[in-house]
């Protein structure tokens, strides 16, 4: 380690000479070959847009896939009665609300810690950072359990249902066991997607999908599980990823540098991973919540079964959507996140210009085929016309957000590799709960604009949410992030700007 900080404190001699040659021989390069400089220009620009590509399009298929694995249960189960489903539907719904949106969140700060570590070269913290993960999200397993062993009692105290509520409490309960696997799933997630190495990610994810839909389908159907068996299903479906992770880091020689065994020193620094996994999930749950609670306020429209399904096909198609964006937000954040822990923030500001450039086109692409598709995509999810007439209607509001969506994914994924994901928790509690949901219900209630003003609340949040991110990412200082980064990967104090003169 001594080693290490003398290599950041070069003499003050050297470092004067050294910056003036460099800037020398700039002046120089750019007198004599300015052409060329831009072409070069262009060409790093080429390649990151290949390494983000290289990470997001694989991401995308992973996130789908895992998308696909949960709506694929709500589908066989539809089949089953309107009691079945709406007690699946339920439960679900509020273990993605308590449970599995608070273990994602939580494992986005390794998104920062792993991703930096990583650019730094210090691979064996990769699995250090990892087992703090685990374990951690295993702990909080323990309350969030407890709480779905009595969701039965909880909504029946809401005003449930009884019989909806007794289904959806042992829908839950045999979905515990798949929450223990979530909490291991997720921190191996990011520990490959900090190494780029996603492949290993989508084997298992589409492994998993084509196996599930044959369990899940057998254990409904039959089996005398009937909806239990989605859960049961479900929770095996999520162990068997983790097993084919395991293995996968085990024994591919791929991990030889950042596989470590279990030490002590993975439970020394449980509190530095609380640091940064609590803001994480705060920003992600806080806005997932959201997007729930429009759901719930829709109930208590004038006909609430035709508002809640409408709204609940166009959150559907954005959540499915947004699984684009999300890639390219993941890819963003490991790439920030690996220039700035190799101490190279211009690489860092390049990743994010290239990833908004990339968020752009996609976001123009999606919106323009949505369109196309406005007559047609109502039928996809109901053949009732009063249902297909009012998606129609609603198409264009669903442009909006994906727009939002495609811009605050990729900067949501730079605020998790830059490491303030703090700020970004700040952003959503005032974008989303101090306008998008009081302006969705001066809209929706107030001036009777129905489902179209619960959603266009919801826009203006996530154009607000969108709007403010893109003016923190305008004013970050890249130098003092590495700086910072480098500090949270070797614990150590490096010598400020005002010191290297």
């Amino acid at each position: 380690m001594i080693c290490s900080i003398n290599l950041f404190r070069p003499s003050k001699i050297s470092r004067r000479r050294s910056a003036a040659a460099e800037r020398e021989m700039e002046e120089q390069l750019i007198q004599r070959d300015g052409p060329s400089k831009r072409r070069w220009c262009g060409g790093e620009a080429a390649a990151e847009a290949w390494r983000i590509g290289y990470v997001a399009a694989p991401m995308v298929a992973v996130l789908m896939s895992q998308f696909l694995v949960q709506v694929s249960s709500t589908m066989v189960v539809g089949h089953l009665g309107e009691l079945d489903l709406a007690a699946a539907s339920i439960a679900f719904s509020l273990a993605n609300v308590s449970g599995f949106s608070v273990l994602v969140g939580m494992a986005n700060g390794l998104e920062t810690l792993c991703g930096q570590a990583y650019g730094a070269k210090q691979y064996h913290s990769l699995g250090v950072y990892t087992y703090r993960a685990i374990f951690s999200l295993l702990m909080a397993c323990l309350p969030i359990s407890l709480l779905w062993a009595s969701m039965g009692k909880l909504l029946q105290l809401v005003g449930q249902d009884p019989a909806i509520s007794q289904e959806a409490e042992r829908y839950a309960i045999w979905l515990i066991p798949g929450l223990f696997a979530y909490a291991i799933t997720q921190p191996l997630m990011k520990f490959l997607q900090s190494q780029s190495l996603i492949l290993p990610m989508l084997l298992s994810s589409v492994s998993t999908l084509c196996l599930h839909v044959l369990l899940c389908w057998l254990l409904v159907y039959k089996s005398s599980l009937h909806n239990v068996g989605a859960a049961v299903s479900l929770s095996i479906s999520y162990w068997l990823n983790v097993l084919i992770l395991i293995l996968y880091i085990r024994y591919s020689d791929s991990f030889r540098s950042t596989r470590s065994p279990i030490t002590k020193e993975a439970f020394k620094g449980i509190n530095e991973f609380i640091r940064v996994a609590v803001p994480s999930a705060l920003m992600l749950c806080l806005e997932w919540w959201s997007y729930e609670l429009l759901i719930l306020l829709s109930g208590l429209l004038p006909n609430p079964k035709l508002e809640t399904s409408v709204l609940s096909i166009c959150l559907n198609s954005v959540v499915l959507l947004y699984c684009i964006p999300c890639g390219l937000g993941c890819a963003a954040s490991t790439r920030v996140s690996n220039e700035l822990g190799a101490s190279n923030p211009k690489g860092a500001k390049l990743a994010v210009r290239v990833s908004m450039l990339i968020a752009v086109l996609e976001a123009s692409l999606v919106v323009a085929t949505l369109l196309a598709l406005r007559h047609v995509l109502g039928y996809a999810y109901n053949n009732e016309e009063e249902v297909v007439n009012y998606v129609y209607e609603m198409v264009p509001m669903v442009c909006f957000s994906i727009v939002t969506d495609s811009i605050q994914g990729i900067l949501s994924g730079v605020a998790r590799g830059s490491g303030w994901q703090h700020l970004g928790a700040y952003v959503n509690l005032g974008a989303f709960y101090l306008v998008g949901i009081p302006v969705a219900i001066l809209l929706g209630f107030a001036l009777h604009l129905r489902g179209k003003g619960l959603w266009m609340g919801i826009v203006c949040g996530s154009t607000t949410q969108t709007i403010l991110l893109v003016l923190i990412t305008s004013f970050i200082n890249w130098e003092h992030q590495a700086k910072l980064a480098r500090e949270r990967v070797f614990h150590e104090r490096l010598p400020s700007h005002n010191e290297l003169k």
